[in-house]
């Protein structure tokens, strides 16, 4: 695909925001982060080139000081919970979860009150008291107990479904997870990008991006560095802070 027919298809749709007087707001989520790696200096030397704020789902069971060293010079990052150990105790015919009714739900939500105080310790100036549950997956008896625990936000995939904590969700995955395990086709994701750019143009809302910084290849790479090309250009488009949204809503 040409590049200019990926710039045209998202340029196009901004400069109706624009026209109308409208500014779309994009997030940016990248799950699994546990401690610093080649891949990690990757992703963020691209989200940092084009000033581009970014949330990593870190797990808190397998991560400590070297992440917050490594992410001493990198302003643009927040640092939401990832679960606690991303352990899937799902049957072997069941789609893979952690945070679902395997389990007592005191036993879960002890896991998630220890990933929120571990984080919250060694992330503070960063932290963010959102929730994303490994495989975006959560069993629904557990989310009325997450503002005790702190939680201010919950993130899956998927539209937004009315809930408390508030949902601030990812919409567009960049990754295709049952074909090639690599990046998806760019045109594929812009159209994807554009249709949720046009519910939210009339139903309000923001666009999230979900990225896996552990798994990319040059197809995740390119795609990137487009999008961050004609959006971070256009008058009409935001990319913003986690913690802002959640102030927003």
């Amino acid at each position: 695909m040409m590049m200019t027919e990926f710039d045209n298809l998202i340029g196009e749709e901004l400069d109706r925001w624009q026209r109308a007087g409208k500014v779309a707001c994009f997030w940016l989520r990248d799950d699994d982060a546990v401690e610093p790696t080649a891949a990690l200096d990757d992703f963020l030397a691209t989200v940092s080139e084009f000033s581009v704020p970014v949330t990593l789902a870190v797990i808190p069971a397998h991560t400590g000081a070297p992440l917050v060293q490594r992410l001493e010079r990198e302003p643009q990052v927040s640092i939401a919970v990832h679960g606690w150990s991303h352990r899937n105790y799902a049957g072997p015919q069941e789609k893979k979860q952690e945070l679902g009714s395997h389990r007592p739900v005191a036993d879960v939500l002890a896991e998630l009150r220890a990933g929120f105080d571990k984080l919250a310790g060694l992330h503070a100036p960063r932290f963010v008291p959102m929730l994303v549950p490994p495989w975006n997956r959560i069993d629904k008896a557990l989310v009325p107990h997450l503002p005790d625990l702190g939680f201010k936000a919950l993130s899956v995939y998927g539209p937004e479904k009315p809930v408390v904590p508030e949902a601030i969700n990812s919409h567009v995955d960049v990754m295709d997870w049952h074909g090639t395990r690599g990046g998806r086709n760019a045109l594929e994701l812009a159209i994807e990008i554009v249709a949720r750019l046009r519910y939210t143009f009339d139903h309000g809302g923001v666009t999230g991006v979900l990225t896996h910084h552990l798994v990319h290849d040059q197809a995740v790479r390119d795609f990137l560095t487009a999008l961050f090309k004609v959006t971070t250009r256009h008058p009409s488009a935001r990319w913003e802070p986690v913690a802002d949204i959640l102030r927003d809503l």
